[in-house]
């Protein structure tokens, strides 16, 4: 009875399986994702995105406490819908309403691209605003940007888009609740005049959301709360149609509706920032001529004791160096504790020389020995260096008012130190050592203590190959010393250095370094309140050390690497500056063995091991805790599961599932994750991942794909989405689609990177031949950049594979040796000599390194068909390296082609040309690995002529 039992469970389940279609490639735009999540202040409502990949979003908003849920269609929150602005959150401080963008239909904004439409002819966002109590949204059209102030009442600023040029105008409509000032009256008109230009600003909406009361104010360019919200304070451009337009900048109180003008007249003011107590404000503006080219800033003060805004710092003030102004690109920042204010200052720029005739003048770049930084590096970062500022600061309320310059080209990198409450800042420098940064991939840095007060430098690290950063408190600058793999602590107080993993077993360094370098640290996970301790990662441990050496815990007691689980602190308070005493930390944690994940707690006042909270074959993400309320947010998924956002009220112990994405694919033949373990020919153990299809019937014969990029065994519960990727292989797509994917983890010997991937490569492929089921003859192998260069090189030391794809391949090193990285402008030495191609050696040192790790070399022995990717825009990998592959591979008679997606970069960006991939991947791997026909495009090709009017998809009876 138990035979016949089983014998009709397989049939049904064939059954089942039979009626599952593979996935195709019209699936992908509709796939949804779990985008952003946000919490209210009181953890009452939760927010979550789910987003399509190419399609119109859903907003929801769900209540914790009760079963009620709102969804608005193509919903966004501030930060992906609206100019991003700092503080951005959903959710006023009380809790009571949220705000969000509405996107444009999707298929509104194609057929407005279509149609070439220009930017202010396109279909603008919409403002929602929810009423958390009543559940009602109203919707405010064409806004571009808002915001909520951090604490306070429920009150919205947004900023309108500008008024389309019609012959109507429109009077803005005010509440008839509202009071309005008699002194309004003389800073604002009622309609914005036609013509208006494009550097004029628009209407500021202020509405206290609680009461209804709204403000309109005109030609609004750049607006900013306090942090409590009882103060707003924006700039006004004045409009060229209307004299009798505001100019300058304001200050509203939002609670009684007071109007301070700080600064009148026309100008441009931006950076407004308030301090911490909310009492004070500092900004930056400039009322030069405006057709002056170089623009004269001041930085401008106020209080609520003063009724205008006073400059505080301009280019006479006593402390500023020859030849210097007010950066008009720094950032205006406020200690603390309100004393003290630090801005940016600059070298005084060059205007242009109009006189001189374009056409009469070379155009060239000079390439010098003696350069800092090669001319591409120049040139990459020329925008960035024009705007560089060096940190400046003021004491508001001194005796002798002065600045103190902090930085300056030989010095030119600064952090506050305790929030600028700190007598100094942690400066550091390059300077002297970025030439080496050519063959190093970066430079060695000293660091100082610059006194505020004074801008006196005191150099406590020097020659550091690595970061430093100051305690909490700024007793302590703590750093990694790479050199010799060890944590150092500075003490300001008394100048001493302290090694404070000395003569510890545990290793705080990267025990599994394997590129030609000083091995990595594990990282910081934070410092106690008052820098009593610091908390630092082992492989699989976090420890607590006295920042002066005497002693070091324990703080897991070992338990991660008892059990082979790596513990990291998940910071539910990223905005905390420590950890307390009796905090209990939340730890992410990664069991190595199973590759399943969890989280445990571990309180910090305890000598007890961390406490399992859940540990699962899923992969979650971050914890998302509200600010006041003990509930949490977090998706998880793995590779047969899409996810999903869970909402939890008692710690993890358990959670409501909120969401439900991707129910159509239960219609597909999806697949399974299995973790494979193999032993090298050299004895190695080694690990990969096996993809099989969901219907895998073990008396059938597979091919199988071989996909490669470092480790990724990490990623076994990792959810693949069916997706047009830039150019990594779509898993799902495949394995839907009959083939197993097998994705070896690959550790590499220096000098021997290509040996390295034959030895990790080749034989986890021949240990899964091993099984009936994986068909010999038929396995392809599929990887991009560093995986690009590992198919080069093995289809040229076996023909085990009968079919390959490799994209952007390095395939000769000699040439790429001494290429340019164009995204960074980086040369790409030290790719060679220090990390990823790990050589180790330079070109000259051991040429016979380069050459046989170059396949190139050994095109001759190549029976593989092959496909290169290369892309003329390629920032990464020199594109002529595909070329060189390509040339080698034709003139040998070889089968091979080349894709060059015009203008595209290292991976794919275009979701265009993303979709294009998929096509000619698949077409194929099915040629080769499945017997199907060709398309026209591996028989015939496409000539530049039909470029354009044709893709060759076309499938024929024709051989390549």
């Amino acid at each position: 009875m138990q035979k016949k039992l089983t014998l009709l469970f397989l049939l049904f389940a064939s059954v089942v399986y039979a009626q599952k279609k593979p996935l195709d490639h019209s699936v992908y735009d509709k796939w949804e994702a779990v985008g952003a999540k946000q919490f209210s202040n009181n953890g009452l409502w939760a927010a979550y995105v789910i987003n399509q990949q190419e399609g119109d979003a859903n907003l929801y908003f769900q209540n914790s406490a009760t079963a009620q849920k709102i969804q608005v269609s193509r919903g966004t929150p501030p930060q992906l819908g609206f100019e991003v602005r700092s503080n951005s959150t959903l959710f006023s401080a009380d809790s009571k309403f949220a705000a969000f963008a509405i996107k444009p239909w999707y298929k509104d904004t194609r057929l407005a691209k279509i149609k070439k439409k220009k930017p202010d002819e396109m279909t603008k966002d919409t403002l929602g605003i929810a009423n958390l109590t009543t559940l009602a949204i109203i919707k405010i059209p064409r806004v571009k940007s808002f915001r909520f102030p951090e604490n306070g009442a429920a009150i919205l600023a947004y900023n309108l888009e500008k008024t389309p040029d019609t012959s109507k105008k429109v009077k803005p409509v005010t509440p008839t609740t509202e009071q309005k000032n008699d002194s309004e009256e003389d800073y604002f008109a009622d309609d914005e005049p036609a013509g208006a230009t494009a550097k004029e600003g628009t209407d500021l909406i202020v509405k206290n959301l609680t009461t209804g009361v709204e403000r309109t104010y005109k030609f609004v360019s750049d607006y900013a709360f306090s942090k409590d919200g009882k103060q707003l304070v924006f700039a006004c451009t004045g409009s060229k149609k209307d004299k009798t337009a505001p100019q300058g900048v304001f200050l509203l109180n939002t609670e009684s509706g007071l109007l301070k003008s700080l600064v009148k007249g026309k100008g441009n003011f931006k950076n407004f920032t308030f301090d911490d107590e909310s009492e004070h404000l500092a900004f930056l503006g400039e009322t030069s001529p405006e057709k002056t080219e170089i623009k004269d800033f001041n930085v401008y003060y106020n209080s609520l004791t003063l009724d205008t805004a006073q400059i505080l710092v301009d280019n006479d003030m006593p402390g500023m160096p020859a030849k210097f102004a007010v950066s008009g690109d720094g950032r205006v920042t406020f200690s603390k504790d309100g004393n003290r204010l630090f801005f940016g200052i600059a070298p005084i720029k060059k205007a242009k020389d109009t006189t001189l005739v374009d056409f009469e003048n070379a155009k060239l770049d000079i390439w010098g020995y003696k350069d800092d930084y090669l001319q591409p590096m120049q040139l990459k970062n020329a925008d960035r260096e024009a705007k560089r500022s060096y940190l400046t600061t003021i004491d508001i309320y001194g005796t002798d008012p002065k600045i103190v310059p902090l930085t300056d080209a030989k010095l030119p990198d600064a952090n506050l130190v305790n929030e600028g409450n700190a007598a100094f800042v942690l400066a550091s420098t390059d300077y002297g050592n970025r030439i080496p940064s050519q063959w190093t991939g970066g430079s060695i840095r000293d660091y100082y203590l610059v006194d505020v007060k004074t801008g006196v430098r005191k150099k406590i690290i020097e020659s550091l190959d690595g970061n430093a950063s100051a305690s909490p408190d700024g007793n302590y600058i703590l750093y990694y010393d790479k050199k010799v793999k060890l944590w150092k602590t500075y003490q300001v107080a008394t100048g001493k250095t302290y090694i404070i993993t000395a003569n510890m077993t545990a290793k705080f360094y990267d025990e599994e370094n394997d590129v030609p370098d000083d091995p990595n640290s594990y990282g910081v996970a934070g410092w106690l309140e008052e820098d009593k301790a610091v908390l630092l990662y082992d492989r699989y441990d976090i420890w607590q050390f006295s920042p002066d050496g005497t002693s070091a815990k324990n703080l897991t007691n070992g338990f991660g690497r008892t059990n082979n689980i790596t513990f990291r602190v998940e910071r539910i308070n990223p905005d905390a500056k420590f950890l307390t005493k009796k905090e209990v930390l939340w730890l992410d944690a990664f069991n190595n063995t199973t590759k399943e994940n969890g989280f445990y707690r571990k309180a910090l006042n305890d000598n007890k091991a961390p406490e399992l909270v859940i540990m699962a074959p899923f992969k979650y993400s971050n914890l998302v805790k509200a600010k006041d309320a003990d509930a949490i947010l977090f998706d998880k998924g793995n590779y047969t599961i899409s996810p999903d956002v869970y909402l939890s009220k008692d710690n993890l112990k358990t959670a409501l599932k909120l969401s439900s994405t991707n129910p159509q694919q239960a219609n597909y033949n999806w697949g399974t994750a299995e973790l494979v373990k193999w032993t090298t020919p050299k004895g190695y153990k080694s690990e990969g991942i096996l993809y099989k299809p969901e219907n895998f019937d073990p008396t059938k014969k597979y091919p199988m794909l071989v996909y490669f990029y470092e480790k990724l065994s990490e990623g076994l519960y990792t959810y693949n989405a069916p997706a047009p990727t830039p150019s990594r292989l779509n898993i799902p797509f495949f394995v839907s689609n009959g083939y197993l994917v097998f994705a070896p983890d690959i550790s590499y010997e220096t000098g021997h990177p290509g040996k390295s991937a034959e030895e990790f490569i080749n034989s986890g492929v021949e240990s899964l031949k091993k099984n009936a089921w994986v068909d010999g003859t038929k396995i392809g192998i599929q990887g991009q950049s560093w995986g690009g260069y590992q198919v080069a090189h093995l289809i040229t030391a076996t023909d085990m594979y009968a079919a390959a794809w490799a994209g952007a391949p390095v395939v000769n090193m000699t040439s790429a040796y001494g290429g340019i990285r164009w995204e960074s402008g980086m040369n790409r030495q030290f790719q060679y000599e220090k990390t990823q191609s790990r050589i180790g050696a330079t070109l000259w040192e051991k040429p016979e390194l380069y050459i046989e790790n170059s396949p190139l070399f050994n095109l001759p022995k190549v029976k593989t068909p092959v496909v290169i990717m290369s892309n003329d825009a390629d920032g990464a990998v020199p594109w002529y390296q595909g070329i060189e592959m390509f040339t080698g591979l034709k003139r040998l008679g070889k089968p091979v082609w080349l894709l060059n997606y015009n203008n595209e970069a290292h991976n794919l960006v275009q979701r265009q040309n993303r979709k294009d991939i998929q096509i000619r991947e698949q077409q194929f791997f099915d040629y080769y690995l499945k017997g199907a026909k060709a398309p026209v495009w591996m028989t015939s090709g496409v000539s530049a002529v039909d470029k354009g009017r044709t893709w060759g998809f076309e499938l024929t009876d024709d051989k390549p």
